[in-house]
């Protein structure tokens, strides 16, 4: 199974007046970010878990501890934390991710297609509904169905990264470097913070790849 090239999802924001606790709580989260990059996920997990205390309703914490669950192995907890988020947020779209991309690794695509098909008939104006059974599709080789739910997702979201990405991954597949090209560098324009993203464009350019010509 090919990965997405880039992790989302590992951030907490605070918006209007900041309390005492809700700014703990940042940076509880601010230093488990920190912890998890440098790979010290047992670290970085009980950060989150005291910035959740103190943010009891924040569904990225918990998403944020099921990612460390994942790292350190512990896939039935992984598991279990992800549910947990989408009770709390039933369109997060990392976790939705992070969850079909859990059950595939263990054989059980059933259930993964079953969560991303009710996600779609429950939100079918939701970009990154699309995305995800783009990126489906993508896991089980079938590149011109996840082409097509991937360029619906960026019909209703022209600037939803993960499409971009995963369309460009799709386009490499299919021996179309050229059109990755073109999009990996809409995305770094979108957000210049996506050193995977950067590194894929600039093996494909040393690769030969170059802008597509007029069709």
């Amino acid at each position: 199974m090919r990965p997405i090239v880039f992790l989302a999802g590992i951030t907490l924001g605070f918006a209007g007046c900041i309390t005492t606790e809700e700014e703990r709580a940042r940076e509880y989260n601010t230093e488990g970010v920190r912890l998890y990059q440098q790979g010290n996920f047992g670290g970085a997990q009980q950060d989150f878990q005291a910035a959740l205390q103190l943010s009891p309703g924040d569904a990225d914490l918990v998403y944020n501890i099921g990612q460390c669950h994942e790292r350190q192995g512990d896939l039935a907890r992984a598991e279990q934390t992800y549910n947990e988020c989408l009770r709390k947020a039933p369109s997060h779209a990392a976790c939705r991710h992070a969850l079909a991309a859990l059950l595939i690794r263990q054989g059980r695509k059933p259930e993964a297609t079953h969560m991303v098909e009710d996600w779609l008939s429950r939100q079918p104006q939701l970009a990154a509904a699309y995305t995800l059974d783009g990126w489906l599709w993508h896991q089980t080789g079938d590149l011109p169905r996840a082409q097509a739910r991937l360029q619906q997702a960026l019909e209703l979201d022209p600037h939803d990264i993960r499409a971009l990405t995963e369309l460009a991954l799709v386009y490499e597949d299919l021996h179309r470097p050229e059109r990755a090209v073109v999009l990996y560098e809409r995305i770094l324009a979108l957000d210049a913070h996506q050193p995977t993203v950067e590194n894929r464009l600039q093996f494909l350019l040393a690769n030969g790849a170059g802008r597509p010509r007029p069709e």
